[in-house]
This record gives structure tokens, sequence and C-alpha cells, in this order.
């Protein structure tokens, strides 16, 4: 595996993303973490995971700078890939606590949302969807999953703006659930989800899942008309050229 990191430990699995310095999402690590969180899922001798990155990051999100050379079927073969691994995500049957070790804005955030318990550390990090000002249209099945955790009101108005959260105001909203210093993040991560393998497994992952109904329908549910009128303005001369310059400002730093 080129793009993360695993180890397990007293049934534990820890997934650390490990692609670059932003651990941005591109097909090999999206392909590489949804295999691993299958395997995960068949495995009986693994009862949680930990998913995390490296400060300053989790993940920045997509891959702005692969995803624009993508051709058309490429760029729809990715996003097909990318929201069936949410899909999966969301309908992962044991727990998983995010380790948020940085910034986490767009498609980090969305991984961070899938999961069922979120540490972020403390610092001058950010979280949250910010797709809008992109121009990438959000399909229903994400706002699904943003609202779930911070309501309608607070997901609608966030997600028009593009708002991206400090680590305090996204505890004050719900989107995540403890800061602590980066340095206790995986030891703070470890006693929550010690505590869900604590419970009794099927009662825990049939809970989940009952819980999570109305996510896991939506995540399933046919997204081709949502994913054309994306690939539609993906490929608009407004949203490229924004990406562009987007592009531009990255390969600066």
């Amino acid at each position: 595996m080129n793009t993360i990191k695993v180890s397990v430990k007293d049934r534990l699995a820890t997934i650390t993303l490990s692609k670059g310095k932003s651990n941005a999402l591109n097909r090999e690590l999206v392909t590489e973490l949804d295999e691993m969180l299958k395997n995960i899922s068949a495995d009986d001798n693994i009862g949680g995971v930990i998913l995390t990155g490296t400060a300053p990051f989790f993940s920045a999100g997509l891959d702005l700078i692969e995803l624009y050379n993508y051709n058309e079927e490429e760029t729809k073969s990715f996003w097909k890939l990318f929201l069936g691994f949410t899909a999966n995500m969301i309908a992962f049957k044991k727990p998983v606590v995010a380790a948020i070790s940085g910034h986490s804005p767009a498609g980090g955030c969305v991984m961070a949302l899938a999961c069922d318990y979120r540490v972020m550390a403390e610092g001058p990090y950010i979280i949250g969807l910010n797709e809008v000002p992109v121009g990438i249209i959000v399909p229903n099945s994400i706002f699904q999953l943003y609202s779930f955790w911070i309501g309608k009101a607070e997901a609608s108005r966030s997600l028009l703006s593009g708002k991206l959260y400090s680590p305090d105001e996204a505890l004050k909203v719900g989107l995540v659930d403890e800061i602590v210093k980066n340095e206790s993040i995986l030891t703070a991560a470890e006693r929550k989800i010690k505590k869900f393998m604590e419970l009794e497994s099927n009662t825990w992952s049939q809970s989940k899942l009952n819980i999570r109904e109305e996510l896991i329908a939506a995540a399933n549910a046919d997204q081709s008309e949502a994913l054309e009128k994306m690939l539609a303005q993906w490929w608009s001369p407004s949203t490229r050229h924004i990406l562009k310059t987007i592009l531009e400002n990255l390969q600066r730093k």
C-alpha cells in the first residue's frame, strides 16, 4: 500500500493516511482505503478502527491537481468511486473514530463525517465542506451526512457559503466531539473507541445501522442524475477557471 499505513493491536486497527504532506484524495488513496475497510469489516479479529493523518493535515480533500487533468471518462469514474467509497464508509458496521490531526476540508471532512466520533487537534486548523465556492455541486447524500451531525439549518447555511470551521467552532456546532492537543489525539481516540468495543458487538453494529438507515439509503440511491449535474458543472468554464486559479496558488507554495 502506497497511501495508507495500517497497524493492529488489541483488536484495534489504526489507519494512517500517508500520501504526501496533505493526504489529498486521489484514485489510489480512495481505492486502498476502501479495500482496507472492506477487509477489516470481514475480519472478526478486528473490532474497531481509528482513522488519522499527520499534522498539519488529516486530509486536504480531493487531489485537485490530479483530478483537474482527468479526461471526462476518468472524471466520471473517479466521482463514482468516491461516492461508492463514501457509501461504504457510512454503512461500515464496526466503530470508527476519526483522529483529525489537522486541516480537514471538503473530502477530508466527508471522511470524518462518516465516522462515529471525531477527535480534532487544537490549533489553527479548519474543517468543513467548501465545495460550493470551488464550483463543485454537493450531492444530496453528502448534504444528508453533513446535516446528520449538525442539523439541516446549520448544514444549509455553512454549505452554501462554504464555511470552514475552526476546531472550537466545529465543537460548538457538533461537527467534532472533542478537541485535544495534537500529541494526545491518538490517546483520546483510543479511549473513545475502546468504550465502543467493550459493548456487545452485534447490538452495537445493528444499532448503528438502524440509526443510519436513512443515511445509508441516501448514499446507496441512484445518484446518476446528480452525478451528471455535478460533471456538467465540473467541466463548465467558470468552474475550470476557479480550479485553475486554485491549482496555480497551490503550485506557488
